[in-house]
């Protein structure tokens, strides 16, 4: 029995090791830290929560068929009473959540010591044990959310952090970026419109977050989408890559209209995403966030690796590459995002205020990158209140206010707007734009 039992638990760790680093395990990893950002970047959520269910269903019932043997008599208490429960589910979180050694760790240290002293006081103290589990949902809960591997593996990078000398730059106010103008010419027959958004409109119950818009962007372009807070303009991007579904209206992809798909299918179709509040999954390398962004073109690790590999490149980050996510500035973060959105080989990225939050150094390295994918064909729209850097990185601006759109236009003819001066941009950059 004791051969049968080590046989069962070195099968499941290598099924698990196994997992783990597969493109199974990384979208499991993925849709537990952060669920919208796993489906953005194509993974289909529901589908792997069901081959979840169905893999651990199946562990579960080999450890069922071996547990039965052990306690000789079954009844409902000793399967699915609340101390086996307990037991099963403590261990797995103690050890850490989201690796294959943390049950591991969990069941040699907790195991042993509820055993022992039941062995030694449990007819004094009858249910010792669970006051062995019970304390370590106590530490889980104050000291350790994550588990012993997790609480670990920080405590060694903040000693290593810590080591290293400061070097990030403090974020200043973004001044003039100098970026190169450049001429585009859209296709006289409209065949390079790639994204055809058609009287868009999205109702939350009284409240019209977004009116009856309209817009094309053609490939290659840089479209601006500008306003003030509470315009629409996130939920416009969330309309158009499938994280809310339109009252009314139509949104054609390369002709085809996806205006009630789901992200990762919208992913699948070519159109990638960041967003305005960063979502790495934290728990993973930088190169590990970028393979996830990969799977939905490669069809094999090797290919999903060097797709990632490629895109880190594009970014400047192949140097940070085997860091943690949950390690990186502010500008190393947005990179990643946009990294891990190129991995998905896309002909259109939404781009949600990418340069919050940055230095003027670190945002003219962004738009540098920016420009360089629109050179190379893509097409890119982009949120940001910078005006600075927008008036010289894009080729057209859309303005909304209300959900509205006031104006659509070259930056020329938008920043000397009257309405657009008045909702938006203010009386000095009036000024500013006669100058």
């Amino acid at each position: 029995y004791t051969l049968i039992a080590m046989a069962f638990l070195i099968v499941v760790v290598l099924l698990s090791r196994k997992i783990e680093s597969s493109r199974f395990g990384m979208a499991l990893i993925a849709i537990k830290q952060n669920e919208a950002a796993a489906e953005a970047a194509g993974i289909d959520s529901l589908r792997w929560k069901l081959r979840a269910i169905a893999v651990s269903g199946a562990i579960a019932a080999m450890a069922g068929s071996l547990y039965a043997v052990v306690i000789l008599v079954i009844t409902p208490q000793s399967v699915f009473g609340m101390l086996v429960s307990a037991q099963a589910l403590t261990v797995a979180m103690f050890g850490g959540i989201g690796t294959f050694w943390g049950p591991i760790i969990g069941a040699g240290f907790l195991i042993p010591i509820a055993e022992i002293l039941h062995a030694e006081l449990g007819s004094i103290l009858p249910g010792i044990q669970g006051v062995v589990y019970g304390v370590a949902i106590v530490v889980l809960i104050t000291l350790a959310p994550e588990g012993i591997f997790w609480k670990v593996r920080d405590w060694m990078g903040s000693a290593r952090k810590k080591a290293e000398p400061e070097t990030h730059p403090a974020a200043l106010p973004l001044e003039e970026i100098a970026v190169e103008p450049r001429e585009f010419t859209p296709a006289a027959d409209g065949s390079d419109i790639v994204l055809d958004v058609r009287n868009m409109s999205k109702n939350f119950g009284g409240l019209k977050a977004v009116q009856d818009v309209s817009f094309q962007v053609r490939r290659g372009m840089i479209l601006g989408i500008i306003g003030p807070n509470g315009a629409g303009k996130t939920t416009l991007f969330n309309l158009l890559n499938g994280f809310q579904t339109p009252t009314s209206g139509e949104v054609f992809v390369n002709g085809k209209d996806m205006a009630r798909c789901k992200p990762h299918v919208l992913c699948r179709a070519g159109v990638g995403r960041t967003f305005q509040i960063m979502r790495p999954f934290t728990r993973m390398s930088v190169r590990d966030n970028v393979r996830t962004g990969a799977y939905v073109r490669a069809g094999s690790e090797a290919e999903a690796a060097e797709v990632a590999d490629d895109a880190l490149r594009q970014v400047g980050l192949s140097a940070i590459a085997d860091r943690l996510a949950g390690e990186l500035t502010t500008k190393e973060l947005r990179l990643m995002e946009l990294a891990r959105a190129l991995a998905g080989k896309p002909h259109t990225l939404l781009l949600d205020e990418t340069l919050a939050g940055l230095g003027r150094d670190e945002a003219a390295e962004v738009v540098a990158v920016i420009r360089r994918l629109s050179a190379s064909g893509m097409t890119v729209a982009i949120i940001e209140h910078t005006m600075q850097a927008m008036v010289q990185l894009v080729d057209r601006f859309l303005v909304l206010d209300h959900g509205q759109v006031i104006t659509e236009g070259p930056p020329a003819e938008v920043t000397k707007n009257p309405h657009v001066i008045e909702a938006y941009l203010g009386k000095k950059w009036s000024a500013h734009a006669e100058d």
